[in-house]
């Protein structure tokens, strides 16, 4: 493999060219013509416009995408996330043109990609299932019998998707049918499919996610846990490795149910087998990401593994050299998606000009980086600017350095959640590992943070006040 085309943008671009250089093979990219003056076309050996601003006519053209690495003579494909990262249709489409996709067959990502085809496959392994109706569902009725079997809050989701979009949370059977419609129609807009499936809705869960890896050669192992339950509109914000309520023997259990997933849809490559745990500790198969996740660089630093060389590896078609017992935890690592939004607008997305854009540095800081300063953030494509990552020996050292380096971390120009990242790890409940995915809802607010921001502004005043008479008492001071 001597050239790979990056079937995307921002950070993750970047973040794979990295890899690649270290590597020795050479990179191409590719961009929209909002991206021209990108960080991500730059840092690439060869550079392809490929369409104009929007999406579906740049970064979602598989068939364009696939004939600019014809024309470069590109070995392989590395989507990224998002985009056409799992899109079974593109997959198939590399494997046709003899180009290597960096990432699982075609087979495997249809077949996870729809939730309840994920879970036919996975029936026969023995693993834990939210209770609920294993087929796709339309009529209230139907869901009104279900319901009154399994209990309410009943939660309606749409089966072709995630990201919190096509899902309804139901409290009584008179809400069935307005939610089921909205679920419906809010499915069939974001994925061109209304299926949707009704199952229980654990009331105080955790979203914990098992990274896997697979080759060829019939390997598959896990590289332990993320914990993912600090959210807003049903989509992480900040994750961390290791989750602080696993105990090494359901870490164990969790890992074994996830290699598992992975062998029921004849995996290959990275993987992350999604479950929630409810307060009792209880695990349940919610579905599989059939790509590198957005949070892979806190599974990177307690493993010291470079989980994108890994997938390069595998894709050549070399045997992992990992087995199972080798791998250890060591330390623990914390990350804060940094999006262009207003925590105080209801997470909005921000438009306008980096003015101001300095990222921290310094030891157990990591930044993967996709902006830099003077740059418009564009309105067409998913609002984050980086992920800031922080490593220490323990939990409490990860949290800590994560405070210090939002201070540093220096915007202006747009919103951002670098003051709802600081809010989260000095509250409480998250410095104790008392949280579930009710987090936001449970003891976060506009008002809350205005209040912190405002004390903290208020105490850099007296700070600065202090210094400047010190100083002017300093100047008073006669020199003979």
């Amino acid at each position: 493999m001597k050239k790979i085309l990056i079937a995307n943008r921002g950070e993750i671009a970047i973040r794979v060219m990295k890899t690649a250089r270290k590597m020795g093979i050479k990179t191409v990219a590719v961009y929209s013509e909002a991206d021209r003056n990108s960080p991500h076309v730059r840092f690439a050996d060869e550079s392809v416009c490929i369409g104009e601003a929007p999406s579906t006519k740049s970064y979602l053209l598989g068939s364009k995408i696939v004939k600019v690495a014809k024309e470069l003579n590109a070995d392989a494909i590395h989507p990224g996330y998002g985009f056409l990262s799992e899109n079974a249709s593109f997959a198939e489409l590399c494997e046709k043109n003899n180009i290597i996709f960096i990432g699982p067959r075609s087979k495997a990502i249809s077949m996870m990609g729809n939730k309840l085809a994920a879970k036919d496959a996975v029936k026969d392994y023995n693993i834990p299932m939210v209770p609920g109706i294993d087929r796709a569902i339309s009529n209230p009725l139907e869901a009104s019998e279900l319901a009154h079997q399994i209990g309410f809050p009943i939660l309606i989701k749409a089966a072709a998707g995630g990201g919190g979009k096509g899902m309804r949370i139901v409290e009584k059977e008179s809400a069935i049918e307005e939610q089921m419609s909205r679920a419906i129609s809010e499915a069939t807009a974001a994925f061109g499919d209304g299926s949707v499936f009704i199952e229980k809705y654990i009331t105080s869960p955790r979203h914990i996610e098992i990274q896997v890896f697979a080759d060829s050669h019939g390997n598959v192992v896990h590289f332990f846990e993320r914990e993912c339950s600090i959210q807003r509109r049903h989509q992480k914000v900040i994750e961390e490795a290791p989750s602080c309520i696993l105990t090494p023997e359901l870490r164990e259990k969790m890992g074994q149910a996830a290699i598992m997933v992975a062998k029921s849809c004849d995996y290959l490559g990275a993987g992350t087998v999604e479950f929630l745990v409810d307060s009792s500790l209880n695990f349940y198969f919610l579905e599989m990401n059939t790509r590198l996740q957005v949070e892979h660089p806190v599974t990177e630093l307690i493993t010291g593994l470079d989980l994108v060389e890994l997938q390069i590896k595998i894709a050549r078609g070399e045997k992992m050299d990992i087995k199972q017992e080798d791998l250890k935890i060591n330390g623990h690592a914390l990350e804060l998606r940094v999006y262009a939004e207003n925590s105080m607008d209801d997470f909005l997305p921000s438009v306008g000009t980096l003015n101001t854009y300095k990222i921290p540095v310094g030891d157990g800081i990591r930044v993967d980086n996709g902006f830099e300063e003077g740059m418009d953030i564009p309105i067409y494509y998913d609002p984050m600017l980086s992920k800031l990552i922080t490593y220490g020996k323990t939990r409490e050292e990860a949290i800590q350095l994560m405070i210090e380096a939002i201070d540093n971390y220096k915007i202006e120009g747009v919103f951002t959640t670098l003051p709802f990242g600081k809010f989260v790890c000095e509250h409480e409940a998250f410095r104790t590992g008392n949280f579930d995915t009710h987090f936001v809802k449970n003891y976060y607010s506009p008002k809350k943070l205005q209040t912190k921001l405002n004390e903290e502004a208020k105490l850099a005043a007296l700070i600065a006040l202090k210094i400047y008479l010190e100083d002017q008492k300093q100047l008073r001071i006669p020199l003979n």
